[in-house]
């Protein structure tokens, strides 16, 4: 099986702009089928941005509204795979979510945060309660967390144990927390015998300085690419067989000792 070159964005677009958002996507999504990538991963609430406070419920749309719809034809066009994040509204409840869209244009998972961070979250989103949510694209098994979700080491095994190869993690790290990006993020890709992209904003918005450093991590623990502090696209491979060959060597999950555990929860 080939790798799947996959790439990630490292933006915060327009806040409050949702046809700004798409319009930049779609330039976005061009440049990394230009180069090779078979799916685009970009940061969380891309669509809108992240610190639109009042603006959630008024820019929040269904999983199937206008934006996905337009996602759908930015993929169609370029032909390649596109997960975003946005906020996503449910009857009167409101998520966190990220979509994961075909390069067919096809829906392949929606996933809503499960743990959410700080006050801005907590009074606007309701917490979603699937763990694991997973798709395929050319084969391989695609999983899906949001930000602070990354940080639980249970939300990532629980991935492993169920068969994820690549996890989605699209993100709003901002100051004072570069350590989750350089440090926690390869350890995750490594602890578990998975491969980590996580897609994160940039620059200041409202209150919040976003610290960049988008990456790529492999099985192996190393960096695949890596952005910096700006606007920036960057492209890596998921190998298949890395993962094979890592997961043979690295003896983690099946070493595990699950009846030592119940203390845990």
């Amino acid at each position: 099986m080939p790798p799947l070159r996959t790439a990630l964005l490292q933006s915060s677009g327009t806040p409050g702009s949702v046809a700004g958002n798409l319009d930049l996507l779609d330039d976005a999504a061009r440049r990394a089928a230009a180069g090779g990538a078979r799916l685009l991963v970009c940061p969380e609430m891309f669509l809108t941005g992240y610190a639109i406070g009042d603006d959630v419920p008024r820019l929040a749309e269904a999983a199937d509204g206008p934006a996905a719809r337009a996602v759908a034809e930015i993929a169609v066009r370029h032909g390649i795979g596109v997960h975003y994040g946005y906020p996503e509204r449910e009857g009167d409840a409101l998520y966190n979510a990220a979509q994961l869209i075909g390069p067919e244009g096809t829906a392949l998972a929606n996933y809503r945060k499960t743990h959410l961070f700080g006050d801005f979250e907590e009074r606007w989103f309701t917490p979603g309660d699937r763990p694991v949510v997973q798709a395929e694209l050319d084969g391989i098994r695609i999983g899906l967390l949001i930000c602070y979700d990354v940080e639980f080491p249970e939300n990532v095994r629980a991935h492993a144990l169920a068969g994820t190869d690549l996890l989605l993690v699209p993100t709003a790290l901002m100051h004072p927390f570069p350590f989750v990006a350089e440090s926690l993020v390869p350890v995750r890709a490594f602890e578990n015998q998975l491969y980590v992209a996580y897609a994160n904003r940039t620059g200041t918005e409202g209150p919040f300085e976003f610290v960049g450093l988008s990456a790529l991590a492999g099985p192996d623990g190393t960096v695949r690419t890596r952005a910096g502090r700006g606007e920036e696209l960057v492209v890596g491979d998921v190998d298949p067989s890395l993962l094979t060959a890592s997961r043979a060597g690295n003896p983690y999950l099946r070493d595990r000792r699950p009846g030592l555990y119940g203390s845990l929860v």
